[in-house]
């Protein structure tokens, strides 16, 4: 729409990694820490899509702008209107959490996006969207999207469980952080249970809802499994250190990868952040939010974390500190060195 475009504007040389995120209710704040957490470790420029209530908008455009130069010319950033472009609008606002089902419709809206990484406000990056954003590399030629399992563990997983519709492999996806590549949504006839032929990304939501809506508990995340049930090999997976939340340590620890390579990327679902059940998520969502943007990151992150992270060893969580520091702390050695060793060498030299 005209005007919708001001913040926006994609260098030709060096294409901007596309991140998403969909904000209703009380998710300012959660919104604006997740954003911050991209900026401060992320290597390329960035551009923000974010997709909020019309109420938000100008507490988003207040907060941005107070942040300090060193950092807003990181990235660029357009806000959105909530708008469903197929289907009962209320419906979809009232699928699963509010404004949630904002992200099926991603394709549709951003029709100038080639690529998206898109995830949930309760999110937080423990090192450079850069990494996540080289997957995109890794499709072969069916693959459009990537996500991670919804569990480890069949017999505890809740699809394996509960589920009364099709979901994808052993344990379901998680959506909450979800890679896209959207020319390819955009361009693909989907598989499905309604009709022998395909339907494209747009003619098959509301159908594939109005079918499923009375057997479906997490809203969009279930249609997305519905829809890779039916096409497996559009779906890349990727590990779960990509998308760790509570249920990879409050049961023990069970995510491989995490324990080998430290988180990539937190998902502090079940309003953790927020309460005292799980300390250890709450401990880096509250270093982060709290860190002075142009402050030492040692020393006004790192170590403040570390200290944190002693009063949650009582947890189970807790009691695997070097899973949630081991990337975060390589991430900072990296910024510390492009930022500080760099730069003094390049002075070293006159």
């Amino acid at each position: 729409k005209p005007g919708e475009q001001k913040h926006l504007k994609e260098p030709s040389s060096l294409p901007c990694m596309h991140l998403a995120v969909v904000a209703c209710g009380d998710r300012l704040e959660e919104t604006l820490i997740m954003l911050k957490s991209a900026v401060l470790f992320s290597n390329r420029r960035l551009c923000f899509h974010i997709f909020a209530e019309d109420s938000l908008k100008p507490e988003f455009e207040k907060k941005l702008k107070e942040w300090p130069s060193s950092y807003t010319k990181k990235f660029e950033y357009n806000i959105y209107p909530i708008t469903f472009s197929v289907g009962n609008a209320q419906e979809w606002k009232k699928l699963f959490k509010p404004c949630a089902a904002q992200r099926l419709f991603l394709p549709v809206i951003l029709k100038d996006v080639d690529s998206l990484l898109y995830v949930d406000t309760d999110v937080l990056f423990l090192r450079p969207i850069d990494d996540i954003w080289h997957i995109l590399k890794e499709f072969n030629s069916t693959q459009l999207a990537a996500m991670a399992p919804e569990h480890e563990i069949p017999k505890i997983g809740w699809y394996s469980r509960f589920a009364r519709h099709p979901y994808y492999g052993t344990t379901g996806v998680n959506s909450g952080v979800m890679l896209m590549n959207l020319t390819r949504i955009r361009n693909t006839q989907f598989k499905n249970s309604m009709i022998p032929s395909g339907l494209t990304w747009e003619e098959m939501l509301y159908p594939l809802y109005q079918k499923y809506k009375n057997y479906i508990t997490w809203g969009d995340q279930d249609l997305l499994n519905i829809i890779f049930y039916f096409n497996p090999e559009c779906l890349y997976v990727f590990p779960c250190q990509w998308n760790y939340r509570p249920d990879h340590c409050m049961y023990g620890s069970n995510c491989k990868g995490a324990e080998e390579e430290g988180v990539s990327i937190l998902h502090g679902n079940r309003g953790v952040y927020h309460d005292d059940k799980q300390p250890t998520f709450k401990a880096l969502y509250e270093v982060i939010r709290d860190f002075p943007f142009e402050d030492n990151l040692f020393q006004s992150l790192y170590y403040p974390l570390q200290s944190k992270f002693l009063d949650t060893v009582h947890t189970l969580c807790g009691r695997i500190p070097q899973v949630f520091l081991k990337q975060i702390e390589k991430t900072m050695k990296k910024v510390y060195e492009n930022r500080v060793i760099v730069y003094l060498g390049a002075n070293h030299r006159y």
